[in-house]
């Protein structure tokens, strides 16, 4: 395994390619030294640690086992730590990191992974994820750091040490008052009559979207009785991952069919996620694509931040950001609005960072997306949050349902007033390295060496930005503007036609993903069109730059 901005992700199990005791005893050696040579009051300070319910039966490993571990490497070095006693939503971890002032987080999850996967996520003292070079610095320190240290196995020593903390209490209570900031129709929610369903796909989000209804006024969501318990074997679901679509809801749609909801809202198993669907007039569901809720989420919370600051001069202060594969419907509202719009590398971690160095200028970031259903609806948690996001989504919601409109409706007047932004994004599965190695050296020389595409397709590329070499032929020294990283593929190309697609390989998993997206100006309507035009460029996409057949690549659908 190696440690990078995204931590530790893998299998539990024996040997050093996997999550077991050894691994996380050796990541929180490292992990301690390094914080020990960058803050010299860690040992005042201290760091938190949560967890989520996953558990491995036949090699013993658990997340809570593994934060126990880690607890107890940090407490032998005289490191107060804030262990969480119970399961908790991983945005827990950046909100208590801030809120009470400490030097780092550790989260232990692996979010939508399958079941036999877990990982070990960390935050710095600014609340965000941490990024390069602490990614490198962590990992050189893991590496000098490998024999356990005396009594690391011992888990129970930490039971009576002073230097034991439990936030779960106080963060329970002071986050549920922070995120009432974002609670601005309390009189509506109190009597609305929609109903909601919600799901926590056997994951930790059940007891926290409760509290977070509770918090708003909302009446309690519906819960689906059969994934709202944790459940590391998660066995209703194929993947435990809402962004998979409908096969994750069908449990779901059964409970809200019984009882009459018609919004679903369902977060991931470690509750940073949520994705939403809601019932069509032809008794059709609609899931809502990560860009369409993070429009929909956009729009609610400007509209909110509008009608209780009136004086237009605080606009030159307002941010909103999205991640650079994400829609770019906030810059359409951003320009039409006047507030400011910044598009970031992909991840929450650049996004969180971002938001905070803008928030220390004295700068109001209102809200965060990235297409893989997450969102930071709340300042106080510099990274995705889905318990947030649900109640929020839950509130805009109720208030709609008194104009007579449905989310839906709403997204098509979102995109009447500010141009329709129709998106498509899907994966390819490849498990061999040189494949996605060789596929990414084609089209960097298509035509002879180190020459792009010119087209796909009937389709004309008009411009190519590629973060893994610093490429941009937009720019005028042809210099990309976003940070470069030659550890990871990533290449957008512009075409002609108004079409953006990105190609780039995932950081957790072995999947080669695209996003693309045709923007139009307001007042072009033809949306069939924009569709039809948009599967074209996929298709040719697929064809031509993925050629699916001759690299052997497993489509999403299979």
């Amino acid at each position: 395994m190696e440690f990078g901005t995204a931590g530790l992700r893998a299998a539990m199990g024996a040997g050093i390619s996997h999550m077991n005791d050894l691994t996380i005893i050796q990541t929180t050696q490292g992990f301690c030294r390094y914080l020990e040579k960058n803050f010299s009051d860690l040992k005042k300070r201290g760091v938190v640690i949560g967890f989520d319910a996953r558990a491995h039966l036949s090699s013993g490993g658990s997340s809570k086992r593994f934060a126990r571990l880690a607890a107890n490497t940090f407490i032998s070095q005289g490191v107060p730590v804030y262990l969480f006693s119970d399961i908790t939503p991983t945005p827990f971890v950046p909100y208590t990191v801030t809120h009470l002032k400490l030097c780092a987080g550790i989260m232990v999850t692996a979010s939508h992974n399958p079941k036999q996967d877990n990982g070990y996520k960390v935050y710095w003292e600014n609340g965000a994820q941490i990024i390069a070079p602490h990614d490198k610095g962590i990992s050189q320190a893991i590496e000098e750091n490998q024999e356990p240290w005396p009594q690391a196995w011992d888990d129970k020593l930490i039971d009576s040490s002073l230097l034991l903390h439990d936030p779960y209490a106080t963060v329970n209570k002071e986050y549920f008052k922070d995120i009432q900031k974002q609670c601005f129709h309390r009189n509506i929610n109190k009597e609305t009559n929609l109903k909601f369903v919600h799901t926590s796909v056997h994951g930790v989000g059940h007891k926290f979207v409760q509290l977070a209804f509770k918090a708003f006024d909302l009446s309690p969501p519906f819960a689906v009785p059969e994934q709202k318990d944790p459940d590391p074997e998660f066995p209703t679901v194929k993947y435990p991952n809402p962004e998979e679509g409908k096969g994750v809801l069908t449990l779901s749609f059964a409970l809200a069919e019984k009882d009459g909801a018609k919004i679903i809202l369902a977060n991931d198993p470690d509750a940073d996620r949520l994705a939403v669907a809601e019932k069509q007039e032809s008794g059709e569901w609609k899931v809502f694509s990560g860009n369409e809720l993070g429009a929909l989420l956009g729009w609610w919370i400007f509209t909110c931040w509008k009608k209780h600051n009136r004086d237009t001069r605080a606009l030159k202060d307002v941010y909103m950001l999205s991640s650079t594969v994400s829609s770019k419907i906030l810059r359409a509202i951003a320009l039409k609005e006047g507030f400011h719009f910044e598009e970031t590398l992909t991840g929450f971690k650049w996004m969180g960072n971002r938001a905070k160095q803008l928030m220390d200028q004295g700068k109001a970031v209102l809200f965060a997306f990235e297409e893989a259903i997450g969102y930071m609806c709340c300042p106080a948690v510099l990274d995705k949050d889905g318990v947030s996001a649900a109640v929020i989504t839950a509130e805009m919601a109720s208030f709609l349902a008194t104009r007579n409109l449905t989310l839906s409706q709403q997204l098509k007047a979102v995109y009447d007033e500010y141009g329709f932004h129709i998106t498509k994004a899907s994966y390819f599965i490849c498990h061999d390295p040189k494949v996605i190695q060789q596929l990414f050296d084609n089209l960097r020389n298509f035509d002879g060496r180190n020459t792009y595409p010119k087209s796909c397709g009937r389709f004309k590329v008009s411009g190519i930005r590629d973060l893994t070499t610093g490429y941009d032929s937009s720019q005028p020294d042809q210099k990309a503007i976003l940070p470069t990283s030659k550890s990871s593929q990533m290449i957008t190309f512009t075409f002609a036609n108004g079409g953006v697609a990105t190609m780039r390989t995932s950081g957790t998993e072995p999947k080669i993903k695209y996003y693309s997206e045709l923007c139009a100006p307001p007042g072009n309507s033809d949306i069939e069109q924009l569709k039809k035009e948009l599967d074209e460029l996929v298709n040719a996409l697929e064809k031509h730059f993925f050629q699916p057949e001759k690299n052997n690549l497993q489509r999403k659908t299979e």
